[in-house]
């Protein structure tokens, strides 16, 4: 299947435990697993692994639905929506919308716009700098996530996204793709959409991943197949009110991990840095060097608020490209 890559800037961070400044090496993404050019570096200093959805997650809405609605495009999509596949449809919303003259930036300024909670950014940014590694497991598109991480400046932060291929053609169309082929290699999951499983995404991540602790963050029914697929000594964050929630809750045996409830941007930067400040001092009982996240609460206290919606930055034409299929 057609791969969509981007190439992630090289950045240098100050590493919080030892003083110790790490300049990660340059990295390239691929949509179904992202993959490095050259010799890997690691920066991952705790044994965690977080695991963020994307929309209503990291964003506080859907981001296919936020492109649709802000582009006048909601009734054509309501009644088309009967006849395909999601996936397949925002592809073919998107033809629309270039059709009517819409550009590729006319896209990205509106996604610009997305709904955020004030403290995603700065929950994001402190889990980073403990050691955190972050990836993120999405049925959005490469093309919207990559827009918006980069416009919040956390771009930098996720080793991995995992979601469904979205390229700019020739013609200067997004074009949209599923994750999973399902005509030639459906993946058989009844808990998932057609396009993309994540339980079979996070069962591919645990077999890259040892002796790390996993947390899962999401929302939708979609992150109630990857939350099965966690196992004792993980951490899943469901939602409280949401489809995962409700799933979950119908019988909460069936989940090995630990669940911890959130349901809003505060509740999810409390939680996840009190999860991150519980395994790490578990880990390092004996070490006082290792920082703490509570000692890191003053980088989201400091923060101010304008900080985490920065101006609208322009998007470069013609970023992403096609690659031909293995």
């Amino acid at each position: 299947m057609p791969i969509t890559t981007y190439k992630l800037s090289t950045v240098s961070l100050l590493s919080m435990h030892h003083n110790r400044k790490i300049s990660p090496s340059s990295r390239f993404v691929a949509v179904d697993s992202w993959y490095r050019e050259g010799e890997e570096t690691s920066v991952h200093m705790a044994g965690i692994l977080v695991v963020f959805d994307f929309d209503k997650t990291i964003i506080d809405c859907d981001s296919d639905n936020w492109v649709v609605d802000e582009l006048g495009f909601t009734d054509l999509f309501n009644q088309l929506l009967p006849t395909m596949p999601w996936n397949t449809l925002m592809d073919k919303i998107m033809e629309e919308i270039h059709s009517k003259g819409n550009t590729i930036g006319d896209i990205a300024e509106v996604l610009n716009c997305v709904p955020i909670h004030p403290r995603i950014v700065p929950a994001i940014r402190t889990a980073h700098a403990l050691g955190c590694e972050l990836r993120i497991v999405s049925d959005a598109n490469l093309f919207f996530i990559e827009t918006i991480l980069r416009h919040l400046r956390i771009e930098e932060c996720f080793s991995e996204i995992n979601t469904n291929p979205g390229y700019v053609d020739g013609k200067g169309r997004l074009r949209i793709s599923p994750y999973h082929d399902f005509h030639r290699a459906p993946h058989g999951c009844p808990l998932c959409p057609p396009n993309m499983c994540k339980g079979a995404v996070i069962s591919r991540i645990q077999g890259q991943i040892s002796n790390k602790k996993l947390i899962y963050i999401g929302d939708g029914s979609g992150d109630y197949c990857p939350s099965l697929k966690l196992g004792h000594g993980d951490y899943v964050m469901p939602r409280k009110g949401f489809p995962v929630w409700d799933l979950i809750c119908k019988n909460p045996l069936l989940v090995k991990a630990e669940i911890h409830e959130w349901t809003d941007g505060e509740g999810l930067e409390r939680t996840l840095l009190r999860l991150i400040d519980g395994i790490m001092s578990e880990e390092d009982n004996s070490d006082g060097s290792l920082v703490s996240a509570a000692d890191c609460k003053f980088q989201t206290i400091s923060m101010a608020a304008n900080e985490a919606f920065p101006l609208v930055l322009p998007v470069p034409p013609n970023r992403f490209r096609a690659l031909q299929p293995l």
